[in-house]
């Protein structure tokens, strides 16, 4: 299984670190990154396996927005189907 990531936020340094050091506390494992600064803001998408979490999906997602909302950045973790779902034509 494998998990779509957003992270959108005011730019500060460690961002990308603090997201994927998260991932690897619950054994998600990063597979791509995709990362940009518009103006000063920090805008990135990550695609995570999920297969060795160590938790449940949900409880995985609800613990990574919390931690985000303590950085003061936006993050939404959407499992791939649905990400799929919502996006085929």
């Amino acid at each position: 299984m494998r998990a779509v990531i957003t992270v959108v936020g005011k730019d500060m340094v460690g961002i990308l670190a603090k997201v994927s050091g998260f991932c690897s506390e619950y054994s998600a494992n990063v597979i791509e990154v995709s990362q940009t600064i518009l103006q000063d803001m920090f805008c990135m998408i990550m695609l995570v396996d999920l297969k060795a979490c160590t938790v449940e999906f949900s409880d995985f997602a609800k613990a990574l927005q919390k931690s985000g909302e303590e950085l003061n950045l936006s993050v939404h973790v959407m499992h791939e189907d649905i990400f799929n779902t919502m996006h085929h034509i």
